[in-house]
């Protein structure tokens, strides 16, 4: 091969710095997300401190009442503390989620009652503040866990993990979805997305039921709520596609990665974070499957309704934003098929378009 050919193939300068402003364009993305994933995960996680922690102490007497108050006086906000009449009273509001932990005063047999299902954090907080009360008697605190977690699920966070693999695995499938099928009508992208979230449910259920026992009973429950959950992120992801374009995997990591997991009480709830998370907990569709799964697994479906009700409308407006996107594709279809659009190189665009996605994810 002569000289000349092969001087003929080097890069010019001009096509070398295009390429090079093409990466750094291309590098803002995780750049961006870096940022995001830090301030979002390190804002959430890396000081937890009590707000408003529900606690109680049992019992009736001056001496438990003045217990309750000292407590409260020292802890301040960071602690809510309440009566109990009675031990039955205080275990009917810790399985309903209302209460953390209840104390039971004794000078040689204290004792603290608290559902680790809901949330083992939030159960070690409520354990730090009595064992540090039983100790002024120098009797130790017994912990008494009302709930009883499933054998393949000893700290309570496998419903988190599993959530985060429907996650990971619904951003990726809208980035397939988008990218492949940029071509395709809105409804059959719409079909392909609901039935990858079918698929991604099904894989879910059996990680979370046979392979790894996380769920133990009420797996066809679980299993649904976990279609709800990917169908919803699917469906949204899908639609912004057609008005972000190769932006759309920054803001699905955004909405339900940074802002999802940081809010979906798998690691803490809000009463250990602060109040920005705390109210997206409120709403969030990843505390939808988690509180949700707890409540239906641990404690006899308390508040269930409610966080079924969370995901259905994330599906819901998957189902709007897919309609606009409808509508914006038809009206922008006349345009696309103009002579002008058709004389350019279409191939071209969609390989820079999946360059951007596959950096971005």
């Amino acid at each position: 091969m002569s000289t000349h050919r092969l001087a003929g193939r080097r890069p010019t300068a001009t096509s070398t710095s295009r390429t090079v402003r093409h990466v750094v364009v291309l590098l803002i993305t995780p750049l961006l997300m870096c940022l995001g994933m830090g301030l979002a995960y390190l804002g959430a996680f890396h000081a937890p401190h009590a707000q408003g922690l529900k606690i109680a102490v049992i019992g009736t007497s001056p001496r438990v009442q003045l217990l309750a108050q000292t407590i409260k006086d020292k802890a301040g906000d960071a602690l809510d503390v309440t009566t109990e009449p009675d031990r039955a009273a205080a275990q009917r509001r810790i399985m309903d989620r209302d209460l953390v932990g209840a104390y039971v005063p004794s000078v040689k047999h204290p004792e603290l009652l608290v559902a680790k299902a809901n949330s083992d954090t939030s159960a070690t907080a409520a354990e730090i503040v009595f064992t540090t009360v039983a100790g002024k008697h120098d009797a130790p605190l017994h912990v008494t866990d009302l709930s009883r977690l499933s054998r393949g699920d000893l700290t309570g966070q496998g419903l988190f993990f599993l959530l985060v693999a429907l996650t990971i695995g619904s951003n990726a499938g809208v980035a397939a979805i988008s990218a492949a099928g940029a071509t395709l009508r809105m409804g059959t992208r719409a079909v392909i997305g609901v039935v990858a979230a079918l698929a991604m449910s099904v894989i879910a259920a059996v990680l979370a039921g046979p392979v790894f026992h996380i769920v133990d009973h009420n797996l066809p429950a679980v299993w649904g709520m976990a279609w709800l959950y990917s169908a919803g992120i699917l469906t949204i992801g899908i639609a912004l596609h057609t008005f972000l374009g190769r932006w759309t995997t920054a803001v699905q990591m955004v909405l339900f990665v940074m802002l999802n997991f940081t809010s979906s009480g798998g690691i803490l709830q809000p009463a250990l974070q602060n109040g920005f998370f705390g109210a997206l907990h409120a709403f969030w569709n990843g505390a939808g499957f988690v509180e949700g799964a707890r409540s239906l697994l641990y404690f006899d479906s308390t508040g269930f309704g409610g966080r079924i009700l969370s995901l259905m409308l994330w599906l819901a407006a998957g189902a709007l934003l897919m309609t606009a996107a409808t509508v914006t594709e038809h009206r922008a279809a006349p345009v696309l098929a103009s002579p002008a659009n058709r004389q350019r190189d279409p191939e071209g665009e969609t390989a820079e378009v999946d360059l951007g996605e596959a950096v971005a994810a």
